[in-house]
């Protein structure tokens, strides 16, 4: 079986590599070999390698950006699943979507169901809705994935950010007022892998179990980076929580990033890990790659 994955060289198209390797023929093409943006080269790419399952793992995901990049981010979040849906439609492929905790309204402090209402807050949140819909509307074998605060042992995270601040800052100011479940990369592609072996389909979400604010995972890398006698130079006392409104960013920001994963549990029958043990398998691995 010939297996797609679109942003093969992001956080979760990585880890989607790994996972996916024996399932057949992995095709990862990178920007140069495929480009995205373009809508001619996306369809003769899927025509001349017939792929009959594909994991969508691009996206725009500069948020602030998107405010002033609305078509970049409509292309790759909304046309680009929108034609991947179609070809799977068409040649009864299936395709494995990802998508955002920015659909929803991010009020409240009830965890968010896959039924809820959507009412994103940005154009990125706009635009990431609207691929999701464009590929329930498609009527192919489809599973979207919705998660949150994605972050892995490579490439630009919050948690490798925080690592390079820790070692060089002696004080540092996070956003506590925004609440949801950061989720590793690898744990996603997991759980893709769990999925398409099960023929899984429709919508579900896919974060850890748990709740934190920002500075309070800030805080749990910091702690378990000393118990691994990573040096840092700023202290626990030192890293002050801040209100989002206190941290103006050209996009707005969801609050309340909470998702509900009982329905993903129950189709898979079992019991997802916490952050916290995810965290540190995150972690050590980030500082295993370092040396």
């Amino acid at each position: 079986m010939k297996v797609l994955i679109t942003g093969g060289s992001g956080q979760v198209g990585f880890e989607l590599q790994r996972q996916f390797c024996c399932f057949g023929t992995v095709l990862a093409p990178t920007r140069q070999q495929l480009d995205l943006a373009s809508g001619e080269a996306v369809a003769a790419y899927l025509s001349q390698h017939r792929p009959k399952l594909i994991l969508n793992a691009a996206a725009y995901t500069a948020v602030d950006n998107a405010e002033s990049e609305p078509q970049q981010a409509n292309r790759l979040n909304s046309e680009l699943p929108a034609q991947l849906a179609g070809y799977a439609a068409k040649h009864d492929a299936m395709l494995v979507h990802y998508s955002s905790d920015y659909v929803y309204g991010g009020n409240g402090q009830t965890p968010w169901q896959e039924d809820d209402a959507p009412a994103p807050l940005n154009v990125y949140g706009v635009t990431k809705l609207a691929g999701d819909n464009a590929v329930l509307a498609s009527g192919c074998k489809a599973l979207i994935l919705r998660t949150s605060w994605v972050y892995s042992a490579r490439g630009a995270n919050f948690m490798r950010t925080m690592l390079r601040l820790g070692q060089a800052r002696d004080s540092l100011s996070i956003v506590n007022d925004q609440v949801g479940a950061p989720t590793p990369a690898r744990l996603i592609a997991l759980l893709t892998q769990m999925a398409v072996a099960r023929q899984l389909t429709g919508l579900f979400h896919v974060v850890p179990r748990g709740e934190t604010t920002w500075h309070d995972f800030a805080q749990a890398i910091f702690q378990h980076a000393r118990a691994c006698d990573v040096a840092l130079a700023v202290q626990p006392e030192k890293v002050v929580g801040i209100e989002t409104q206190h941290y103006p960013t050209p996009a707005k920001r969801p609050l309340n990033s909470r998702l509900s994963v009982g329905k993903l549990e129950d189709a898979l029958s079992l019991t997802l890990p916490s952050w916290q043990q995810q965290l540190a398998l995150t972690l050590d691995e980030a500082l295993m790659n370092a040396h």
